[in-house]
């Protein structure tokens, strides 16, 4: 008779965040998907594979992003006790405001005799910075939940899987000073049913980590260190192949800089020769700096490897802003140049921009929101408040010095002002990130972004369109506390929200629900069909190809030095007059 194995459960769950109404922030189908997840699948299926508990243990891996998925704890529960009791919740890439809902999720488990182990970038990046462990962290602590601090690869998990098999987590796994190698581990991949939860069926991997700047208000460098990492190759071909198989030829690529990987050639080129001699064409988000455009050929291999969208860190237009987070790699001479080297090829721009910084004022914010209209061709410009998170040098500094910051977690989401600032009152900070929402996707400024498709030559216009109606359900009004969430349908269940809020009746929350779906739908519907019709109009001009604005002029000359964007701040003549003492230095030593 076959003996029958002993089942340990490990239950990999991504947590979201609570809303402003206390419900779990939840759609039908989100956008990005979660790497942190990703990478964890892959490393606990290793385990498995590995057989970590002996050949006598079958690791059951259980995979729940609830941005996407109903986390149902009695349900697991059932489940794990069926199978003999045996398991483990990981609660994995947990960000600042995700904390809260971790901690009250993982309640439920700590009852049933369940252990829990959190990580992710909230517990390791205020570890990594703060002498002490913060109130939250200790509370969660004490009421049984672990840590893991650091990155997960070269078997650490193994340690922690055995010691919940035990019943004996350790309160603490601390691997923040031992940064990992990524060449040869085990890969990023999350199987069909999670990734069919995503628009397009969309997953993500990273090839790097890491990042050698020391932007104040960064949390990567100080969890991720400055010293960059990479996966090769031979990784990357076995992370598309693994993928594709399962129906997966979307990729967002979570490296915060692609442009500054050592193997951004190797990479390309795989994926390249894949498309050239196996017919495996995929498709690529990338991030990338103002910069990349100066890398020879990297824009060119992007594109042939698939690149279809890329996400820029603008940050900011003005040179003072910069300097003082120092992000001192972004030159704002460099950004046109930059922009339009992508624009000669069929790319989406996604430009991030801070709302909040030191010079920022309610008046200068709004005018370099038109600056950016008339003289940068972005497509889509994602807004996001300056939020000092637990990790970064901002949040240590205001930390040390007792500065006021909103003890309320869940707003650490970079959508909402969790600070004072220097020179705005709240309600001017508050006003100004509204309002800079609303100035950028005007219906007139909107239709201009669809001619430059034309006059670029691009073929993303149905895409931009698309893109451009999502930005706008999410800009104003009814749905703006989610405009960085990127999803499509709100999902709510009424026994789920936040314990510190009352409970609504069954008639009150079906009401409010009914109505938050249909109007998600109309808004949608309305700017779809709005800009569907503007871009029908457009088709039909016989010289929409010879469409140009400012944003589209070529780079040099007088005309371009006088642009808004280099005469509007003093860092910006002194970033002109900086560019052209080099010009004049070159043409004398070319002479």
């Amino acid at each position: 008779m076959i003996k029958s194995l002993e089942k340990f459960h490990c239950v990999l769950i991504k947590p979201t965040h609570y809303g402003e109404d206390g419900y779990p922030v939840r759609w039908y189908r989100t956008y990005v998907p979660s790497n942190s997840l990703a990478c964890l699948n892959g490393l606990v299926t290793d385990c498995a594979d590995r057989n970590v508990l002996g050949a006598d243990v079958e690791l059951v891996v259980t995979l729940i992003d609830e941005t996407n998925c109903r986390v149902d704890s009695c349900a697991l529960i059932a489940r794990i006790n069926r199978d003999g009791g045996k398991a483990m919740i990981a609660l994995v890439g947990v960000q600042t405001n995700q904390f809260p809902r971790s901690v009250d999720m993982a309640q439920p488990f700590l009852e049933a005799g369940i252990p829990v182990c959190m990580g992710g970038f909230h517990v390791s990046g205020s570890m990594a910075m703060l002498a002490q462990m913060p109130p939250e962290m200790v509370a969660a602590q004490n009421s049984g939940i672990s840590f893991f601090l650091g990155e997960a690869e070269e078997h650490r998990l193994d340690e922690v899987i055995r010691d919940a098999w035990a019943g004996a987590l350790k309160p603490v796994y601390d691997y923040l000073e031992d940064l990992p190698n990524l060449t040869g581990e085990p890969v990023p991949y999350l199987p069909p049913q999670v990734t069919e939860r995503t628009i397009d069926a969309v997953s993500s991997f990273d090839v790097g980590r890491g990042c050698p700047f020391q932007c104040s208000f960064c949390t990567i460098i100080n969890v991720q260190g400055r010293k960059s990492r990479f996966r090769t190759g031979a990784d990357l071909e076995k992370i598309i192949l693994q993928n594709y198989a399962a129906g997966v030829k979307e990729f967002f690529v979570t490296d915060d800089n692609f442009a500054r990987n050592k193997n951004w050639e190797e990479i390309f080129d795989t994926l390249i020769r894949l498309r050239r001699d196996r017919d495996i064409c995929v498709g690529l988000i990338i991030q990338v700096d103002t910069l990349c455009h100066r890398i020879e050929g990297f824009i060119d291999k992007a594109v042939a490897a698939g690149v279809q969208s890329v996400f820029l860190g603008l940050e900011n237009i003005n040179p003072e802003n910069l300097l003082a987070a120092k992000k001192r790699q972004n030159k704002i001479t460099e950004y046109r140049d930059m922009m339009l080297a992508w624009k000669k090829h069929p790319v989406l721009l996604v430009a991030g921009y801070i709302i909040g910084f030191p010079a920022d004022t309610k008046q200068t914010i709004l005018r370099d929101i038109e600056i950016i209209k008339r003289e940068l061709p972005v497509d889509i410009l994602s807004l996001h408040s300056l939020t000092p998170l637990p990790g970064s040098e901002d949040h240590r500094k205001m930390f040390d010095a007792g500065e006021w910051l909103d003890p309320d977690l869940n707003k650490y989401d970079l959508n909402h002002r969790v600070c004072h600032h220097g020179k705005m009152s709240d309600t001017e900070w508050d006003e100004a990130y509204d309002e800079a929402y609303e100035a950028y996707y005007t219906h007139a400024h909107m239709v201009t972004i669809l001619k430059r498709l034309f006059g670029t030559g691009s073929n993303k216009k149905i895409y931009t369109t698309l893109r451009l109606a999502w930005a706008c359900t999410f800009a104003k009004g009814k749905f703006k506390d989610y405009r960085l969430e990127g999803a499509l349908v709100p999902l709510k269940h009424r026994l789920d929200r936040n314990p510190a809020m009352k409970r609504e009746n069954v008639v009150r929350f079906w009401v409010r629900y009914i109505n938050d779906v249909v109007s998600f739908g109309a808004i949608f519907g309305f700017w779809w069909c709005r800009l569907r019709y503007q871009l029908w109009k457009i088709e039909r001009d016989p010289k929409r190809f010879e469409y140009r604005d400012s944003a589209l002029k070529p780079v040099g000359g007088k005309d371009t030095q006088e642009l808004d964007l280099f005469t509007q701040t003093s860092g910006g003549m002194a970033e002109v007059a900086k560019m052209e003492k080099q010009r004049q230095i070159k043409i004398s030593v070319n002479s």
